[in-house]
């Protein structure tokens, strides 16, 4: 069963209409964050089931909201999208994220921070973002040849050799 967790879009105002910043052809960067949640040795990705990219792995995460920090952002994710309880304790890396239309005008762009997590409890129960999730190790993902985002991998990689 599938938990949805009410929480307004932080581009949208409350009646859905997008206010000075939509996701799409945006004046400048949106920031977002990924929750790279590490337990037991391996590393949660979810199968995206919303565009772009549905039916890819990657990490779940999100828009970074106004007076947020990166790391509560992350932590209040995971608890949205996974109901897990985690503890953010370094940015891995950074990735830019920007599609352009048949024009060359910038219709999206994220600015990805990427969160090394310490799982702390709860087990995974994926809301509607997500078709799917498991915790795999870099290797595991390779094996089974999961369709991964760019980058998957070795961020993977560096959340589980302590980067």
């Amino acid at each position: 069963m599938s938990l949805k967790f009410p929480h307004p879009d932080p581009l949208l105002d409350e009646e859905g209409v997008a206010g000075a910043m939509t996701r799409h052809y945006p004046n400048r960067p949106i920031i977002g964050v990924l929750g790279v949640v590490r337990r037991a040795g391996r590393v949660l990705l979810v199968q995206r089931a919303r565009a772009p990219s549905v039916g890819k792995w990657g990490f779940p995460g999100g828009v970074q909201e106004l007076g947020e920090t990166i790391f509560a952002a992350v932590a209040r994710e995971l608890r949205e999208e996974t109901r897990l309880e985690v503890e953010p304790v370094a940015v891995l890396t950074t990735l830019d994220v920007i599609e352009r239309d048949e024009d060359g005008r910038v219709r999206t762009h994220y600015a990805l921070i990427a969160v090394l997590a310490e799982w702390r409890s709860g087990e995974v129960s994926v809301d509607d973002e997500a078709l799917d999730y498991g915790w795999f190790t870099p290797g595991e993902t390779e094996a089974r040849e999961l369709p991964t985002l760019p980058s998957v991998t070795r961020i993977m990689a560096m959340a589980l050799t302590g980067f």
